[in-house]
């Protein structure tokens, strides 16, 4: 049997994944040499490893090796980068951030939106659903792109239970739809926090949102 071809036929391909590619690349790594160690172990002196196919061992060596390095360099650059972001962002906590995310309800006080209606509607109407999805009230507001401080109450005027509530806006020309879409809360930052999926900001009632979903910061 030729060992050498026998080594390069069940050397791994590396994977580049950063995020679980790194283990894998050291695991070849590692297999590599345990492979090439028992090859020149157990050569036939009188037949010894061409050059040419040692040369071709080891650049391939060389290049599991350097993978192994970036990938190991890239996943702390990405760690170094999250604790940047997260260090920059703590100046955030105490703001009002706008994003299209729940906001905390507590009787009595009112909620900040920012609506932005289509601007070919003529017509639009607040829908707002609590924690479960359904709709705890609904309401016509002004057409316009203004701020509005919303009220927590029903369509009976009865303030709602405390909880989490989420906004979208209907728009309407005469009696048609034309879309629905979210609505922007203003809500105080709590926490700010480094996660998996990026750095996330914590709000009032422990609501949590991407960072990067933010469109505004504005003081509390």
């Amino acid at each position: 049997m030729d060992v050498t071809q026998a080594t390069l036929a069940t050397l791994p391909t590396p994977t580049t994944s950063v995020a679980t590619g790194s283990s894998s690349i050291n695991a070849d790594f590692d297999t590599f040499l345990q492979m090439l160690t028992t090859q020149l172990q157990n050569q036939d002196p009188m037949n010894p490893l061409n050059s040419s196919d040692f040369a071709v061992q080891l650049a391939t060596f060389s290049g599991v090796e350097q993978q192994a390095m970036t990938n190991n360099l890239l996943g702390g650059m990405q760690s170094q980068l999250a604790l940047m972001d997260m260090a920059q962002m703590a100046g955030w906590v105490g703001l009002e951030a706008r994003v299209a995310a729940p906001a905390w309800v507590t009787p009595g006080q009112p909620v900040p939106l920012s609506p932005n209606p289509a601007a070919a509607a003529d017509r639009a109407v607040l829908v707002v659903r609590d924690a479960h999805g359904l709709v705890a009230t609904q309401q016509d507001i002004p057409v316009a792109a203004d701020e509005l401080s919303w009220m927590p109450v029903d369509s009976a005027g009865a303030p709602l239970a405390e909880g989490s509530y989420s906004f979208q806006l209907e728009n309407y020309a005469g009696d048609q739809l034309l879309a629905t879409t979210d609505v922007e809360v203003y809500a105080p930052i709590r926490e700010v926090q480094n996660r998996a999926g990026g750095t996330t900001l914590i709000l009032q009632g422990g609501i949590a949102v991407p960072a990067l979903a933010v469109t505004a910061i504005r003081g509390g």
